[in-house]
């Protein structure tokens, strides 16, 4: 997959494709959180965030701040920016098969029409 688009990596898949990782990063949607908050919001214990955390901070889907002996931990849009891009190329071609699915069926109808009437 990497190559296909600038910028897209398979490791941001990869990353989010574990759901403790996914979770994370929809609970991160609405702001930057520690990692006491994400694992008491989870049901994780602490030791198993960190990993999880790690393995996305590694793979550039979040950044961590230190805030004195606590981490924040926020969202980083540019890997969500490249995989928008990469799914915008299966939409325009979804979109292209559906405009040909349409006027095939149109053309049936007009087929049914005319041998409806004679």
């Amino acid at each position: 997959m990497s190559g296909t688009t600038p910028g897209m990596d398979v490791t941001t898949l990869s990353a989010l494709a574990e759901p403790n990782r996914m979770r994370i990063v929809e609970l991160l949607r609405d702001g930057p959180l520690t990692v006491g908050e994400i694992a008491d919001r989870l049901g994780l214990r602490q030791p198993q965030a960190s990993k999880h955390l790690k393995v996305l901070t590694d793979n550039g889907i979040l950044e961590v701040t230190a805030d004195a002996n606590r981490r924040i931990y926020k969202l980083r849009s540019e890997p969500f920016q490249s995989l928008n891009s990469w799914l915008q190329t299966f939409k325009r071609v979804m979109e292209e098969r559906f405009d040909n699915l349409d006027a095939y069926l149109r053309e049936l109808q007009k087929k049914e029409n005319s041998n409806d009437n004679p």
